[in-house]
């Protein structure tokens, strides 16, 4: 017969037990450093309804992901709409894009948000700049980008805010980066360049970087023919008096690769789509590429024309346009496991409009 055991071992023995099973726990369970998915895995997060034609994939800072759309190139009566969907991929609420001129090409883009929490809206048709607040499903006004005699029809395309709170917009259809002012008002030319002067594909992303004081800018083409239709990733300084510096080149990219819009992350690495040749792109902070995520990507969706890259914590999300076969299929949200964090967006607090 064993001995009684008495109430201080029997405390003993219950601590002992636990950290035993503690230890075993710890040996048994995968470490939360250990990656849920490889790098480059690939998987649809979600599809896109009508009118299909996804542009650039917004996260905003309440955690939600929005997306606009784009018109059909076979022609259709349909006013774009803009989508809100959880950062797992779960459709909440959309809202159509009201004043659109129905018999020109229209589409929106979801560029950014602003520090009252609305959505910054680029709409093509009548070159718009609008904000949708999303608790009351209100579109309001905010600019019209301005003809310019010897360039054409403007075309808002991507938006990022600057150092000053401004709200610097790129340009698909004219050579000309637009400033509009922290607390709204016309939107003016901060920057005009033949380098931003696209042969028919024009300038797409902009994304400023704080730490170098200096936009990122990207072009699908130069209108130069001896370029052979190769697209560019510039950088833009800003001088200290909040005038443009000289333009420089990061990478140059192959013929009709057409870049598009990108994401930064917080190592400096630059995640590139190239809407032309399907893929996305790893370009090193210098413009080095690193790795290229082919169009055949593992998830049942293959890259088709991809427009952009934006960060959800080590996810890259890609809108996939399907902008010249036109597959309502390929309408979804890509969403790629690259293993690092992006840069925050860059939010000042005087970065809003009316």
């Amino acid at each position: 017969m064993s001995a009684p055991t008495t109430p201080r071992r029997t405390i003993a023995l219950a601590a002992l037990t636990a950290v035993v099973g503690l230890a075993g726990s710890l040996l048994t369970a995968p470490t939360a450093a250990a990656p849920a998915r490889e790098v480059g895995h690939t998987r649809v997060l979600a599809r896109i309804q009508k009118p299909g034609f996804p542009a650039y994939v917004h996260v905003h800072t309440n955690g939600r992901v929005y997306v606009g759309t784009y018109t059909n190139p076979a022609g259709d009566a349909m006013r774009s709409r803009v989508f809100e969907y959880t950062g797992s991929g779960t459709l909440l609420r959309s809202w159509t894009v009201p004043g659109q001129d129905l018999a020109a090409p229209r589409g929106v883009q979801v560029a950014t948000s602003d520090a009252r929490g609305r959505l910054v809206v680029l709409e093509k048709s009548r070159g718009r700049v609008l904000t949708l607040d999303p608790r009351t499903g209100r579109f309001r006004l905010q600019a019209t980008i301005p003809d310019s005699p010897d360039a054409g029809k403007p075309i808002p395309n991507y938006a990022a805010w600057g150092p000053d709170g401004a709200l610097y917009v790129s340009d698909y259809g004219q050579a000309v980066i637009w400033r509009i002012p922290a607390a709204g008002g016309v939107p003016r030319a901060w920057f005009r360049s033949a380098a931003l002067d696209g042969l028919e594909f024009g300038t797409t992303g902009i994304v400023y970087q704080p730490s170098t004081r200096s936009f990122l800018i990207s072009q699908q083409t130069t209108s130069d023919p001896l370029d052979l239709l190769r697209g560019h990733l510039y950088r833009l300084r800003v001088r200290a008096d909040g005038r443009p510096g000289a333009l420089s080149t990061v990478w140059t990219s192959g013929p009709l690769d057409l870049p598009d819009g990108f994401g930064i992350a917080r190592s400096g690495n630059i995640y590139l789509s190239l809407l032309g040749t399907n893929q996305l792109v790893k370009l090193s902070p210098q413009g080095r590429v690193v790795r290229r995520f082919p169009a055949a990507n593992g998830s049942g969706v293959d890259f088709d024309s991809p427009s952009n890259a934006t960060f959800l914590g080590t996810r890259v999300l890609v809108a996939n346009q399907s902008a010249v076969i036109s597959t309502p299929d390929h309408h979804v949200i890509l969403d790629v496991e690259v293993g690092e964090r992006g840069l925050p967006l860059h939010l000042p607090t005087r970065s809003r409009l009316r």
